[in-house]
């Protein structure tokens, strides 16, 4: 990887780790349903109107957005509003490639490998610290957690949905996906809003908007999604997988950085040690035990 693409690559990790804090700002003075439906209704519009529709199944690509959009964040600004740390969200939310690695044995017969068990029990374990941590009356709310890990259920789903629009035979472009499935969800959030919220806090909401607001929009939406998935997607396409992939395992590390820096939030020992696992389960997942196969080689 050249430099310039592996600091834009770089570049990405810290928008999409800073993510988590701009939805927390965002979720100050707007419900996080309503705030979800602005941030896709604005990735579509105006993009679809320069972006063709990609040659896709349309159950496919409803699938892929009610999953991927809809569900992934209707869980996850919830639980941030219901009081999960930002930080802490961008961690448990990477429990989505565990859970697509299960989806994977059922929709495609995928067999699990030793690194893959290995990683899963280290992640569960941390998991249940975590769970513990709740439990224990600590400051993260049990709600907010189950609920991110809704959020990484969904994207797991997404995941599933994107992998088969890829085995299609002509693969659509990453953009064109990003764009026409952010149409999808719009209407089911607004639903849900008018439906939870009520018509006369979404009015309150968008009259008296303010400019924290608009801006948490405007990076959620045109920065970590029409800008970090088209540099995401074109290092993809321009890299073997292995490249590029692992480098999202420093997101949740940006992610606890920037809302430590920015917003205060702190673990305590029985956090850290549950977000320690989680982190030690993605590294074993990605990369297997290779360190200790250097040392023995090098013995």
């Amino acid at each position: 990887m050249t430099r310039k693409d592996g600091l834009l690559a770089l570049l990405v990790v810290v928008v999409w780790g800073l993510n988590f804090v701009v939805i927390k700002v965002g979720l100050h003075n707007m419900p996080p349903l309503l705030l979800a439906g602005l941030r896709f209704l604005l990735v579509a519009f105006p993009a679809l109107l320069f972006v063709a529709r990609p040659k896709v199944p349309f159950r496919l690509l409803l699938g892929y957005g009610m999953a991927i959009s809809f569900g992934q964040f209707a869980f996850l600004f919830t639980a941030i509003k219901f009081g999960m740390p930002a930080g802490l969200a961008s961690l448990v939310l990477q429990a989505q490639a565990f859970f697509t690695i299960i989806l994977g044995v059922f929709a495609f017969g995928e067999r699990l490998q030793g690194k893959q068990l290995a990683g899963i029990t280290l992640a569960v374990f941390g998991v249940l610290l975590l769970i513990e941590s709740s439990l224990n009356g600590q400051h993260v709310a049990l709600t907010g957690f189950m609920l991110t890990l809704a959020a990484a259920l969904s994207w797991a789903c997404g995941n599933i949905f994107n992998k088969k629009i890829m085995q299609l035979e002509t693969r659509p472009p990453v953009m064109s996906l990003v764009v026409w499935s952010a149409l999808i969800p719009v209407v089911p959030f607004l639903l849900t809003s008018l439906f939870f919220d009520g018509p006369a806090v979404i009015l309150q909401s968008l009259v008296t908007i303010d400019i924290t607001t608009i801006l948490s929009l405007i990076y959620l939406a045109f920065i970590a999604t029409i800008v970090g998935y088209g540099i995401w997607g074109s290092l993809l396409g321009r890299y073997e997988t292995w490249r590029v992939a692992p480098l999202s395992l420093l997101v949740p590390v940006v992610g606890l950085a920037s809302a430590a820096l920015l917003l205060g939030e702190t673990l305590n020992l029985l956090q850290l040690t549950g977000a320690v696992l989680i982190m030690a389960g993605l590294y074993i997942n990605v990369f297997g035990l290779r360190l200790r196969r250097v040392k023995a080689v090098r013995g």
